[in-house]
């Protein structure tokens, strides 16, 4: 299962193009943390610049792990979720 998963997570297997595509807020969020950040870099000495470069990396390596468990998580929870309600997408009768 793990190979099944990681397939998924790394592109392999592409069910959509990206989760954000149409979202406007993440895309605007998007747009202004680039302003931001180029604004802040253009006041950094090289040194400060390497560190800030440093710190996006790691930021960013962080990001991947948060969103490869939260995937994991999600991925087995609807597993379960199937299981429960012996694979039928109806909800029961009351």
């Amino acid at each position: 299962m793990n190979s099944v998963m990681e397939s998924l997570w790394y592109g392999n297997i592409s069910p959509h193009d990206t989760i954000v595509e149409d979202n406007r807020y993440y895309k605007k969020l998007l747009k202004l943390m680039g302003q931001n950040r180029d604004r802040l870099s253009e006041t950094l000495t090289p040194e400060m610049q390497t560190v800030l470069e440093t710190y996006d990396d790691n930021i960013n390596e962080m990001n991947s792990i948060a969103e490869m468990e939260a995937f994991r998580y999600g991925v087995r929870f609807g597993i379960r979720l199937m299981m429960k309600t012996g694979g039928s997408l109806e909800c029961p009768s009351a």
